[in-house]
């Protein structure tokens, strides 16, 4: 791992030694500051790899500890608790979770989680992917929709994938809102 991290280490030896390090160990080349960038893209790509072999332990700490990259990866993981630690990861950002939510695979316990956490059902840019989501409850898609101008909300809506009786109702609600 100190030849692999060490800056003067050549890239073509350390990027073959990658391969050799153990889950954590290419945790932590991927947070090292001083790595060289190309090398800590590197250990997250071949971490991203080991992810279906890895134990739910070690998804459920690489999803506390991890880069963002691999706790993003870890959104979509089917269990709820290594999915809600990666919700928790300090290295988390917004345009993550916001990726995360609008792919097809993206569960429904995911926008649950999203729609319910205090930090990232307050962020903007998260709740318009919610809104783009068929996955969104009801409640929550109407919540969030109280937040958009008539105007915001249409366009939102037209590359929405909720139902269509969902749209018409909160475009409806919102006409009425701007009214008033």
């Amino acid at each position: 791992m100190a030849i692999v991290g060490h800056p003067r280490t050549p890239r073509h030896a350390s990027l073959p030694l990658l391969r050799r390090l153990f889950t954590f160990d290419l945790m932590q080349v991927a947070l090292t500051p001083t790595v060289a960038g190309d090398i800590k893209v590197a250990a997250e790509e071949t971490l991203l790899k080991r992810l279906e072999s890895i134990s739910s332990g070690g998804r459920l700490s690489l999803a506390r500890r991890a880069s963002g990259r691999v706790a993003a990866a870890l959104l979509l993981d089917p269990e709820a608790r290594v999915m809600q630690a990666a919700l928790q990861n300090p290295r988390l950002m917004e345009a993550m979770v916001r990726q995360a939510l609008l792919r097809t695979e993206s569960g429904a316990a995911l926008v649950r989680a999203v729609c319910e956490h205090p930090k990232w059902s307050l962020r903007s840019e998260v709740r318009l992917a919610l809104l783009r989501s068929e996955k969104t409850p009801i409640d929550c898609a109407a919540k969030f929709a109280r937040t958009l101008n008539p105007a915001q909300l249409e366009e939102v809506l037209r590359h929405s994938r909720l139902p269509a009786m969902v749209k018409s109702s909160l475009l409806s609600e919102a006409r009425d809102r701007a009214r008033r």
